[in-house]
């Protein structure tokens, strides 16, 4: 599953520097990394709200040694209430996400959330009073024809478990947006300490009552989701300081590639081809969407 797709900081759209692409290919090999993690430890038959805690303990426990000499200016927040609102919605979409993960193929869960972006778009007139043109919105209702054949509603194969990434995948717009209006208030390295400790207080709180003794591969899995998750949140940081987000925005659908990979090696899983066709479609619609946004910033 990516994450935090909106950073605040990130280098002005004008620049055309491409010194950031090597770190979003990262940063999308190490969330996927994560995602197959945690479908193996489900797999594994450990409940989901100890592997949520693994992968956001492990998380902050990294953040907080790398920023052990700056934690408590990293701890203060300008917007306390938003940072919150904004890192519960984050554990929202980490746990529907990985509910998801139990019930249907990893390419599939991980093209479903692809339509964040899109929806981001489609709240951005009403919530961030951004004109959104006619053009952006024919990509919108585009990729959202490519969730509909994804999910094929009415008919006998639909899966219900794809309606939790899809469900992830819109709370995951909402706190795009809400990082939008945070970054305003804090700097990333706050955001992100939030994010984690948040989601690390709250499992912390849930997880002793649905705890499985991990065995020694299993608390390597566990380990390995946190760090993977930190480390892929530090690589998109890098990516959006150094190139615009319009030239990192394509390679962001590599995680597709790697889910398909993880998924055929790990789970003996290939997306069928109305998963194809559907995420062809999101991919399409998502990529001319990015460049109508280029357009519209450079008039």
């Amino acid at each position: 599953m990516q994450n935090d797709h909106t950073i605040p900081g990130a280098v002005p759209e004008a620049a055309s520097t491409g010194g950031g692409i090597p770190w979003i290919i990262l940063a999308t090999f190490l969330f996927v990394t994560m995602d197959a993690t945690v479908k193996a430890l489900l797999r594994d038959g450990y409940e989901l709200p100890q592997v949520i805690w693994g992968r956001y303990f492990f998380h902050v426990l990294l953040l907080v040694i790398v920023l052990a000499p700056r934690i408590r200016i990293v701890a203060q927040s300008g917007n306390l209430k938003l940072q919150l609102t904004r890192s519960v919605l984050m554990l929202l979409t980490t746990s529907l996400f990985f509910a998801g993960l139990m019930f249907v193929p990893l390419a599939e869960a991980s093209a479903m959330m692809l339509i964040s972006p899109l929806v981001v778009t489609g709240l951005a007139m009403p919530i961030l009073k951004e004109l959104v043109g006619p053009r952006r919105w024919a990509g919108v209702v585009l990729g959202m024809l490519g969730a509909m054949i994804i999910i094929r509603p009415g008919s006998e194969f639909i899966s219900l478990g794809i309606l939790l990434p899809a469900a992830a995948a819109c709370s995951f717009a909402i706190y795009q947006v809400s990082t939008r209006y945070l970054s305003e208030a804090d700097p990333i390295l706050t955001t992100l300490f939030f994010t984690a400790l948040v989601g690390a207080v709250i499992t912390s709180m849930v997880a002793p009552f649905y705890w499985t003794p991990p065995s020694s591969e299993a608390w390597m899995l566990l380990i390995t989701a946190g760090v993977c998750g930190g480390i892929g949140h530090f690589a998109l940081i890098k990516a959006l300081t150094l190139s615009p987000a319009s030239v990192i925005a394509p390679y962001s659908y590599l995680n597709l590639i790697w889910a398909t990979i993880y998924g055929f090696v790990l789970f003996a899983e290939l997306p069928d081809t109305w998963t194809i066709g559907g995420a062809a479609i999101i991919t399409g619609s998502g990529l001319y969407v990015y460049h109508r946004e280029r357009v519209r910033k450079q008039d």
